[in-house]
């Protein structure tokens, strides 16, 4: 085993939770139509840095974690590349709160998945991860998560700042 490991599996879970607590307030904030900097960006570096780090384990050939944490930094690259600019079209809102969502969306799923993997009460109800009580726990975070979806961007649409840029003060935004 490498020494290092124990180190990341704590810096990774860290920063995992710390991504899960900071989406909350995050996709509120999104839902009226604001853009909370400090919960903004500590979502998005440490979505980031969950993804980022999930390849520094250990491994031997693609797993299904690898495509989730490929798929989730090309989302947040789009996100990132949105917040930087004016989100003056409709369309732009829209991909920037449902991808805001979307990213929300991949660590939670992560976390239910790596729950049933590591809590033993878990993990007894679905040993191989293909039982009901497995799939009805990661469907009933897919739902909640497409109503969340249609809630924030719906909210963002009707809301957010125009003609200003997300990365802006929020006295520009005014």
């Amino acid at each position: 085993m490498i020494a290092f490991i124990p180190e990341l599996v704590i810096g990774h879970s860290l920063v995992s939770i710390i991504a899960l607590v900071a989406g909350v307030p995050v996709l509120v904030a999104l839902a009226r139509g604001k853009v909370p900097a400090f919960w903004t960006w500590l979502f998005l570096i440490t979505s980031i840095a969950t993804s980022a780090s999930g390849y520094l384990f250990p491994f031997h050939f693609l797993m299904p974690s690898h495509i989730i944490g490929a798929v989730a930094l090309i989302i947040l690259a789009g996100v990132l590349a949105l917040h930087f600019s004016a989100l003056t079209s409709n369309l732009a809102a829209l991909l920037y709160a449902a991808g805001m969502v979307a990213s929300f969306y991949l660590n939670a799923f992560v976390a239910v998945a790596q729950a049933f993997g590591k809590i033993a009460a878990l993990r007894a109800l679905a040993p191989t991860q293909s039982e009901p009580p497995f799939a009805i726990a990661e469907l009933t975070c897919l739902i909640v998560f497409i109503i969340a979806g249609v809630v924030v961007t719906r909210g963002f649409i009707r809301r957010r700042p125009l003609g200003v840029t997300l990365a802006q003060p929020a006295e520009a935004a005014r």
